[in-house]
């Protein structure tokens, strides 16, 4: 479904991505872990056309993506939800889920996913009149996953879901990326600092280091790897 090859992020004369290569297949969920600055964010922007590469190939659903501008890339079937969350402050909880539908025109079908990421997230059903800025933490996350799903992406790109949140909270927003993935089939991408609790609901894991993919595998092999144990897993 998506493959990187040989691709190189810049900032500036600063190379972020120094050649990766890494390959997602239709309705997986793949976990990209590492420390800070390894290069896990500036992969997601890659991919949603935010900091294109300089080198190498993105090609999603056997279409090129690169020089494509990131609405292009979102109407192709790629939605990103960043770290930080990012919702519309000022704007009701529905008003930033219709724009998560802004590219399509189906109604009858955007009434059906508003209902399913209500039923995923019934706490976003109370507060649908509520302004995203005034919700929690925990509650914005949810509402950023939800805005997305109502592009209704074939990729998925999640970006630190778990950043900031209660113990509580991360372990209902992970079983949710469960059910994305089992219910509706969306492929997923996930960039995670908790490695533990990313291998743990991926199938398989990348695992990145200055601006290179070091290491892959199956995530119960990853799991058991002293070297990641060691680096990631404080084992």
């Amino acid at each position: 479904m998506l493959r990187l090859s040989g691709v190189k992020t810049y900032y500036g004369a600063i190379e972020a991505l120094r050649g990766v290569d890494l390959e997602i297949r239709k309705g997986e969920i793949i976990t990209l872990i590492g420390g800070n600055g390894a290069g896990k964010t500036t992969t997601l922007m890659s991919i949603s056309g935010i900091v294109p590469p300089r080198e190498g190939k993105i090609v999603f659903a056997g279409e090129e993506l690169n020089g494509l501008p990131p609405d292009r890339i979102v109407a192709a079937g790629i939605s990103q939800v960043p770290e930080g969350r990012h919702i519309f402050p000022d704007l009701t909880v529905l008003e930033n889920l219709d724009l998560g539908a802004f590219l399509r025109n189906d109604r009858a079908a955007i009434r059906q996913d508003l209902a399913y990421v209500m039923d995923l997230f019934p706490i976003l059903a109370e507060r649908r009149n509520q302004l995203g800025g005034t919700l929690s933490g925990g509650e914005q996350q949810m509402l950023a996953i939800s805005r997305a799903l109502m592009a209704r992406p074939k990729l998925l790109l999640l970006d630190e879901p778990s950043l900031g949140l209660a113990p509580l909270i991360i372990r209902q927003i992970f079983e949710i990326i469960r059910r994305i993935n089992s219910e509706h089939g969306t492929t997923i991408f996930l960039v995670e600092q908790n490695a533990n609790l990313a291998l743990h609901v991926a199938h398989r894991g990348y695992v990145m280091g200055n601006g290179r993919v070091t290491m892959s595998g199956e995530s119960a092999d990853l799991l058991g790897d002293d070297r990641v144990k060691s680096a990631y897993l404080g084992v």
